[in-house]
């Protein structure tokens, strides 16, 4: 059975991303096209004794959005959230819509995790009475759901689902389905997270994740060049406003595209390592959801995250779904991994292809992995054919065998 019904129509009048490469989606996307990269050399005194000293950072002052109150009861994570959520909001037009069928769902691996650390230290270092009194709802996971909900005076529920890497786009297969069982009439839906810290990166190396390519971080992130050898660690936000087609349309809102289906799995076979049957099947099932075949799809965001045996397998997993000849790209060359704002990221990215008619290339592909029997775009832009229609696909997967597939369509 599809995971979704194929109506009512699930419609997108909203984006905002703030992410290593902007704190708009037309920053982001000008970046894009202009293969432009946002990872860097971290420069910070905590960094100094770390085996990786590159990463993805958001350089936006992030004061400037927010005010003084918000800078200081919030996580770094639900502030690059509310940032995100305020452009979606404002790009949809600020839709007039009765709190109680208006919700918010925001996913995110780690939450607020640099609060956790901080406040830890400040514990060691100082005693108890030094620890902020916003610390335990600075620390939350649900934080940023639970932000943006208050920010806009959503009602109809605030959920965080937390998969890991997958957290973003299981986030946006949540607000489709709560839209298509009549649970709300709007969403917003994306993922973030604010991890750039010293036991993240300490917890990555020591599981060999990361890329070890220091001395020339922006060509470190190379998703499916025979040559990667790990991800590059990044933070940053991504949503979507969902909106049933009624609701959109009785309002008259400018649509941006659609969720046509999605699908989420579990891969129950290991806490890290992925399973590529199931990512076939996730992505399968997501088509069965939109109610399209393989030849539907005009391109895949693949999750491809730079590292060796991930890239393949997903390959595989792709050309076992789609064959070899379907348009491929992934953006974290140009970004790194944001965890749970990937699969959103990707999202957003997917919506301005389909209203552009470009699709950005894959950073750093010099030589692509002769294991990967994939049509990888490579660095410029892939122009979809003119009067064509397209769909295209992103993928998210997480370590414990999450796995999400979204199919979204244009305007």
């Amino acid at each position: 059975m599809p995971d979704m019904p194929v109506q009512p129509r699930v419609l997108v009048t909203g984006a905002g991303t703030i992410n290593p490469l902007g704190s708009t989606v037309k920053e982001t996307w000008e970046a894009l096209l202009d293969g432009r990269s946002g990872i860097a050399e971290l420069t910070q005194d905590w960094a100094e004794q770390l085996p990786v000293k590159i990463a993805g950072q958001v350089t936006a002052d992030i004061s400037e959005h927010l005010g003084t109150r918000e800078m200081k009861r919030m996580d770094r994570c639900g502030q690059l959230a509310l940032v995100a959520a305020r452009e979606a909001w404002t790009q949809a037009g600020t839709p007039d819509v009765d709190p109680e069928r208006f919700a918010v769902v925001i996913g995110s691996a780690y939450g607020g995790l640099g609060s956790t650390l901080e406040q830890d230290r400040a514990l060691g270092r100082s005693g108890p009475r030094k620890v902020s009194p916003h610390t335990l709802t600075r620390l939350m996971v649900n934080g940023p759901a639970a932000w943006v909900s208050i920010d806009l005076g959503a009602r109809g529920g605030a959920r965080t689902p937390v998969s890991a890497c997958a957290s973003g786009a299981e986030a946006i297969v949540q607000a489709a389905e709560m839209i298509r069982s009549g649970a709300a009439d709007v969403v917003i839906a994306g993922g973030v997270d604010a991890s750039v810290n010293d036991l993240v990166i300490s917890g990555f190396s020591q599981i060999r994740a990361l890329s070890t390519r220091t001395g020339d971080p922006q060509r470190a992130s190379r998703p499916f060049d025979g040559g990667r050898d790990g991800f590059v660690l990044a933070e940053g936000a991504a949503v979507v406003v969902l909106e049933s087609e009624a609701h959109a349309r009785a309002r008259g809102a400018a649509v941006l595209g659609a969720v046509a289906g999605g699908a989420v799995t579990s891969d129950a076979n290991d806490i890290v390592a992925a399973d590529p049957a199931m990512q076939r099947r996730v992505m399968q099932k997501a088509l069965d959801s939109a109610g399209m075949q393989p030849a539907d799809i005009g391109f895949i965001h693949a999750h491809a995250t730079s590292t060796p045996v991930g890239d393949r397998l997903e390959g595989q997993a792709i050309n076992a779904v789609f064959g070899a000849d379907v348009p491929v790209t992934s953006t974290k060359g140009h970004t790194g991994h944001l965890l749970g704002g990937a699969g959103s990221l990707a999202a957003v990215v997917v919506l301005e292809a389909l209203r552009t008619g470009q699709v950005p290339g894959t950073l750093n592909v010099e030589e692509q992995d002769p294991d990967v029997d994939l049509n990888v775009i490579t660095e410029g832009t892939h122009r979809l054919p003119p009067g064509f229609a397209p769909a295209g696909l992103v993928n998210a997967f997480g370590f414990g065998g999450h796995s999400v597939a979204l199919v979204i369509t244009g305007a």
